[in-house]
């Protein structure tokens, strides 16, 4: 790829914490880095590169694409982003480095061993985790595992400091057990920290499956108070695993499925479990034709996709049953020497973890679907419901606005290629209702003035579009159809019709029978849309004409003031009122002194002199 298309996909990447995988030609992962907001950190790369460092230019040259795996908080990203560095040891994560360096966890091998934060690892005989991408957020990490199993993060040290003082504040708060006290073992400070190293890890499930069988046998022995410690310490870790989806050590050698249709094409996003952690993510975009459902695309995708490998996973986990299910598991199994399970969760964490691949496939989706190919989607579908041959291409809508039986006019709007065609728009006047409002009368004269113009070769109303929009019900649709049958014009009509609350509801043909929008929520955006915008249109322009109108005939009582200099001053001054207030200096910027001076005494008659900012007279 390109740095332009580089920095496109970066751009049209979500506001959401992830983890993203750079990439060389070959596919080699070259750097792998966590986001708070994937786009905005990603964005960064491929800015004016002024303001990188010699190191980061160099690997931003070498990236050829990229990729990004979406998690549900920073503390996932945190862990994810670590799994992932280990597995696939980026150079640029270990020789790119900031001022700081990235921090490794350090867990010191001495009778208490206490976590730290390090830069680099040494050979110490020290257990390191590691490298994680921001100091700020593994501290926060290991405060929260700390806390969860009330150890200490105090500067005191063990054993020297056992019994030399009283406990310090986060005793008292209930964030440690206070293992300065000589009444905590060493032996039970060391099973606590095991504990905290298996949260760490990763093995979060299994922990608490453990403690919550350790929990029930205290309690049929009834040893309650050891029982309610462990119950306090399994609530805290279950809140702390909440956190941190990616790491609950559920699943082995599994493959979690998202599926997402959109735009005439689908995208499908697989996540990769192995030893129960997240190792990465896989997405396909395909054609996804409108009349099939999600199983029905499972199922072939599923097929094509597993069939011609030779390693298989253990577990694959689907987001909807598919027909062939247990047909593709058999076959599976007997390609692979070993069981392959295919199910469907639904719920807990392996559900959490579908719709986490649900939404990794549907932001693939949208960052491959373009605005065109969404418009040319919801024309098929409406082309489709309408029982047009093809998709429709243009569309003509129109409206009727008044008051009483005055300033009747009528708005033509087009709408071509799913997009507002402005240059085409058209108002009418009407001429032949004048006495009392006529919706149907009006908007038959608007269609009849339209078609003609067409049929007089008026290239300003061609060509004809493929499907008339009216706004109102199977009654102005019947009164448009008997212009066109007059007229002898074949084009489909049908009236957008709207609730008891004024928004669009469905469209009707001219012989009562409704489309229902709401099934297909493309088409309904589009159809409200363009009703809005007709609705706007017709208006506007109704208050234009009301407002020249009422300026025509007040102006008209003034003499000297002619159809030319009416014209100059609703130019000038837009309304009447703007007109009633200004000062006869503006007014003779317009007008000839004798005629500014003629409005002026119009609109002040009790005003003795020639105006409030005309000169003394002596």
């Amino acid at each position: 790829m390109t740095r332009e298309e580089l920095k496109e996909k970066a751009n049209h990447l979500p506001l959401l914490p992830g983890v993203y995988l750079m990439m060389d030609r070959t596919g080699k992962v070259i750097y792998v880095g966590k986001a708070k907001k994937l786009k905005n950190r990603v964005s960064q790369y491929f800015q004016d590169s002024v303001a990188h460092s010699v190191k980061t230019r160099q690997m931003v040259s070498q990236i050829d694409h990229f990729d990004t795996i979406i998690v549900s908080s920073e503390f996932e990203a945190l862990i994810l982003e670590n799994s992932l560095i280990k597995r696939h040891m980026p150079r640029y994560n270990i020789l790119l480095k900031d001022d700081k360096g990235y921090p490794f966890v350090r867990l010191s091998n001495e009778p208490y061993p206490r976590f730290s934060m390090v830069s680099r690892l040494a050979d110490d005989g020290a257990r390191y985790f590691g490298p994680f991408g921001g100091r700020s957020e593994t501290r926060q990490a290991l405060d929260a595992v700390c806390a969860a199993l009330r150890l200490p993060t105090c500067r005191r040290r063990f054993p020297r400091d056992i019994g030399a003082d009283r406990p310090c504040l986060n005793y008292h708060m209930g964030r440690c057990d206070g293992f300065c006290r000589k009444e905590l073992s060493q032996a039970e400070y060391v099973r606590r920290m095991e504990l905290a190293v298996r949260l760490l890890e990763g093995k979060g499930r299994q922990l608490l499956a453990e403690m919550t069988a350790q929990m029930q046998s205290e309690a049929e022995q009834l040893h309650f108070e050891q029982a309610a410690i462990l119950r306090d310490r399994i609530q805290a870790i279950s809140a702390l695993s909440k956190k941190q989806t990616v790491i609950a050590g559920i699943c082995a050698d599994t493959d979690i499925w998202g599926i997402a249709q959109g735009a005439g094409k689908g995208c499908y996003a697989i996540l990769h479990v192995e030893d129960g952690q997240l190792t990465g993510r896989e997405t396909g975009v395909f054609q996804a034709p409108a009349d099939e459902d999600d199983p029905e695309l499972l199922g072939a995708l599923t097929a094509q996709y597993y069939l011609p490998r030779a390693l298989l996973p253990h577990e694959i986990l689907l987001p909807v049953e598919t027909e062939d299910l247990e047909d593709l598991a058999g076959a599976l199994t007997r390609r692979a020497g070993h069981k392959v399970w295919i199910h469907v969760p639904q719920r807990g964490e392996k559900a959490e973890l579908r719709a986490m691949a649900r939404r990794n496939a549907a932001e693939e989706l949208e960052r491959s679907t373009t605005g065109e190919e969404r418009r040319n989607h919801t024309l098929e579908l409406l082309g489709r419901m309408t029982g047009l041959p093809q998709p429709p291409d243009r569309l003509e809508s129109f409206d009727i606005s008044n008051t009483g039986g005055s300033d009747i006019v009528g708005s033509m709007v087009v709408y071509q290629g799913g997009k507002p065609l402005k240059s085409a728009y058209r108002r009418f006047r009407i001429q032949g209702v004048q006495e009392h409002p006529d919706d149907y009368a009006s908007m038959q004269e608007v269609l009849s003035r339209r078609l003609e113009r067409a049929a007089q070769g008026d290239p300003k109303f061609l060509p004809l579009p493929d499907l008339f929009l009216i706004d109102g019900g199977a009654g102005h649709a019947r009164a448009v159809q008997e212009v066109t049958e007059k007229l002898g014009v074949d084009v489909p009509i049908f009236g957008m019709v709207k609730d008891d609350r004024h928004r669009t509801r469905g469209l009707i043909t001219p012989e009562g029978r409704e489309l229902d929008l709401a099934a297909q929520q493309p088409v309904f955006a589009l159809i409200g849309q363009i009703q809005e915008e007709t609705h706007r249109f017709a208006i506007t322009y109704h208050h234009q004409s009301h407002q020249r109108r009422n300026l025509h005939s007040e102006l008209d009582d003034i003499p000297g003031i002619g159809p030319k200099r009416r014209e100059e001053l609703r130019r000038r001054f837009g309304t009447l009122k703007a007109i009633r207030a200004a000062e006869l200096s503006e007014l003779e910027q317009v007008l000839p002194r004798p005629a500014a001076l003629a409005v002026y005494r119009h609109y002040h008659p009790d005003d003795a002199g020639e105006g409030r900012d005309a000169p003394a007279q002596e």
